[in-house]
């Protein structure tokens, strides 16, 4: 459960963390068949995977926001959070490609490839704005 959440926020929450919110509820609401072979991979130490922890934790806040919120929330929550997450995460190609719920989890996956850049060539995006044509330090 991420720590900087105020014990006021958490009043009135369903579940304690995202641990209990994946084993309790989204495990039970989304039945896939992800035993086999198919265009559908899930691994049962999702935990393990730190994209899949940070998605399913965002998951579970804003299902917990939502459902206090009554009327459309929880079709909001499906459409705009839960759909394009579970997505992701269901994707052969995505965080648990390598994993099966038959053979289990597998490190097999690594950090994207990183080199420092030029400061020369490079200048930090400011409030989301890249300006490829800026010079550096501008």
């Amino acid at each position: 459960m991420s720590q900087d959440i105020s014990d006021a926020g958490k009043q009135g929450r369903v579940y304690a963390g995202v641990t209990e919110f994946v084993g309790e509820y989204l495990s039970q609401l989304y039945q896939r068949q992800v035993t086999d072979i198919s265009d559908t991979v899930w691994c049962p130490e999702w935990w393990r995977h730190p994209e899949a922890a940070v998605r399913l934790d965002a998951l579970w806040q804003a299902w917990e926001h939502y459902r206090m919120k009554g009327g459309p929330g929880i079709s909001i929550w499906f459409l705009e959070h839960a759909d394009p997450h579970m997505t992701k995460l269901f994707d052969p190609r995505g965080p648990f490609k390598y994993c099966s719920v038959r053979n289990g989890h597998k490190e097999m996956l690594s950090s994207l490839p990183l080199k420092k850049p030029d400061l020369d060539l490079w200048t930090e995006p400011e409030n989301g704005l890249w300006d490829k044509g800026a010079a550096p330090g501008a």
